[in-house]
C-alpha cells in the first residue's frame, strides 16, 4: 500500500523532496546488503552539485570498490561469525540488547502508519537500513505521511542513535569502502535534524 503510494506520488515531489526520498533509499539498500552494480550506477550517476553532502568521497570509494571485498567487507562489519563489528538496530544502541522496548515502539508506530512486515525479511524492523527504507517510502508519499508525521517517526526511531551508529561505522576496524558510508550516512542524519528543526 505505502510502497505503490511512493510511485503514485514520486512524479509531483518537489526536487528536495525526491533527493531525500533517494538518499533514504540509498543509505536503506547500502545497509541491507552489500551494493551491486545498480546502486554503484546511482551513486555514479548523483548530482553533487550544489549538494551538501560528501557524494564525492562517496563517488570516489564506490569507483575503486571490488565486489568480492565488499562482500566479505559487508559480513565483517553486520553479519561475522555470530556476530559482526556493529549491530545496526536501535534497541541494541539505545539499551544495549536486541528486542527491547524501542523495537516494540516500533512495530506499534509502523503498524499505526500502515507497514506490514514482510514474511521474508528476518531482520528486525529496527535495522538501520530497514528504518532509511521506511523514511523513503513517507517522503516519497507527502500524500499518506505529512511532514509532522515523517518528523515524528524520525525523532522517535532515528535520532536518538542513528548518527551514533554512524560515527561508529565510519570508524570500524573492519570499514574501507563503508567507513565513507558511515561519514555520508551521518552528514545526512544531521541535514534531516536540520531540516525538521524548521519544519513545524
Amino acid at each position: 500500500m505505502a510502497e505503490q503510494a511512493a510511485l503514485n506520488n514520486a512524479e509531483v515531489l518537489p526536487v528536495e523532496e525526491l533527493a531525500r526520498a533517494g538518499v533514504y533509499g540509498l543509505i536503506g539498500g547500502l545497509l541491507a546488503e552489500p551494493p551491486g552494480n545498480d546502486v554503484f550506477s546511482v551513486i555514479a550517476r548523483a548530482d553533487d552539485l550544489d549538494e551538501p553532502l560528501p557524494w564525492g568521497g562517496l563517488k570516489a570509494a564506490a569507483a575503486e570498490a571490488e565486489a568480492e571485498e565488499l562482500i566479505n567487507e559487508y559480513h565483517a562489519l553486520f553479519i561475522g561469525l555470530g556476530r559482526g563489528e556493529l549491530m545496526p538496530y536501535g534497541s541494541t544502541y539505545l539499551t544495549g540488547f536486541l528486542h527491547e522496548k524501542p523495537l516494540a515502539d516500533l512495530r506499534e508506530d509502523l503498524g499505526r502508519l500502515g507497514f506490514e512486515r514482510q514474511e521474508d525479511v528476518h531482520e528486525p524492523e529496527d535495522h538501520a537500513g530497514a528504518l532509511c527504507q521506511v523514511m523513503s517510502i513517507m517522503v516519497s508519499s507527502p500524500g499518506e505521511f505529512s511532514i509532522t508525521a515523517q518528523k515524528d517517526f524520525f525523532q522517535r526511531h532515528m535520532s536518538p542513535w542513528m548518527t551514533v551508529f554512524f560515527d561508529d561505522l565510519a570508524e570500524a576496524e573492519k570499514a574501507d569502502f563503508y567507513r565513507v558510508v558511515g561519514e555520508f550516512g551521518k552528514a545526512f542524519m544531521e541535514l534531516e535534524m536540520q531540516y525538521f528543526s524548521m519544519e513545524v
